[in-house]
């Protein structure tokens, strides 16, 4: 808890779950020293907080007898649904997220009804959201971006390059945010690039120094970030077009490969493949591990990849 504010609002929760508190114990759970500790109970009077303060060997500091916040009320499905979301929201990517879902909880937890907080801690216990994480976004990044969309406002920051080593690998971008994306561990960013003067994709995780302008824009209407995400991931140019036809359905085809992969479209009784890659050596041998079977329509090159990878194997298995 590296913010002020988060502190004392800390503070202001150690006092109204511990009753009596030394100066020390408290400053101790906040990893402050007594002057820094001293400085947040005189901000908490200042907002109106009413504390008492003891001296002494059973002395510390307390809320006033019968003070308490006023309570959120929620119903079971509603409590349920939000302890989903805390559940959700562990998997993201997010600077200090996990630590903070676990406060939430915990706050949660300490006003539920018993039979409640045993669904909660079953929910917890049992329940797996694979939201496959990966590469972690900083929150205030996290938060500028969607402040900035919702009021639609340019942004400026340095963006880090996918290329490693190469010239002019981070370059300052003034980007118009269209929308927010979490899609397979990874958080994106949809706008108007005003470098490349076109729709571009930013990772999260690849921003630095990010800052909101005052500049305006006006967003187009009824622009859909995911779609437009999906798309891009389908279309970019990699080199090599290739095409299959998969004899499954779309449910199972998706589930099996996303979307990062090429555009899935039903066909038939199947799903028609299409994609693009840089190598096809490497897309070969992501075809090995399909479980339905699948016909290669094009290019010829990669049936000869994927029986050069499937002999590899072979030998491999028969040394």
């Amino acid at each position: 808890m590296s913010n002020p504010t988060t502190r004392v609002l800390a503070l202001l929760e150690l006092l109204q779950s511990h009753g009596n508190a030394s100066g020390g114990e408290l400053a101790k759970m906040l990893g402050v020293d007594g002057r820094t500790l001293r400085r947040y109970i005189a901000t908490l009077e200042e907002i109106g907080i009413p504390l008492t303060a003891e001296r002494g060997r059973y002395g510390g500091y307390r809320l006033v007898s019968g003070y308490k916040l006023p309570p959120m009320m929620f119903t079971n499905e509603e409590t349920l649904a939000i302890s989903l979301g805390l559940l959700a929201a562990r998997s993201l990517s997010v600077g200090e997220v996990s630590t903070a879902v676990t406060s939430a909880q915990a706050k949660l937890e300490r006003v539920m009804p018993q039979k409640l907080k045993q669904q909660l801690r079953a929910l917890d216990d049992s329940v797996t959201l694979d939201l496959v994480p990966s590469a972690a976004a900083d929150s205030l990044t996290l938060a500028t971006l969607a402040a900035a969309t919702q009021n639609r406002c340019r942004v400026v920051f340095d963006y880090t390059s996918s290329r490693e080593n190469a010239d002019e690998a981070v370059t300052q971008r003034e980007f118009d945010p269209y929308g927010l994306v979490f899609r397979y561990g990874r958080w994106y960013a949809v706008g108007h690039c005003h470098l490349r003067v076109e729709i571009r994709t930013f990772r999260l995780d690849r921003m630095r120094q990010l800052r909101r302008l005052e500049t305006p824009f006006e967003r187009p209407q009824d622009f859909d970030a995911a779609g437009y995400l999906s798309g891009s991931f389908a279309t970019m140019e990699q080199g090599f077009e290739v095409e299959l036809f998969l004899h499954t359905d779309l449910e199972t085809a998706t589930r099996m490969l996303g979307d990062e992969l090429g555009l899935l479209t039903p066909k038939g009784d199947g799903v028609l493949w299409r994609a693009q890659t840089g190598c096809l050596g490497w897309f070969a041998s992501q075809l090995v591990r399909l479980p339905y079977d699948f016909e290669i329509l094009s290019p010829a090159d990669l049936k000869s990849e994927l029986r050069r990878h499937a002999e590899k194997l072979l030998a491999m298995t028969t040394a």
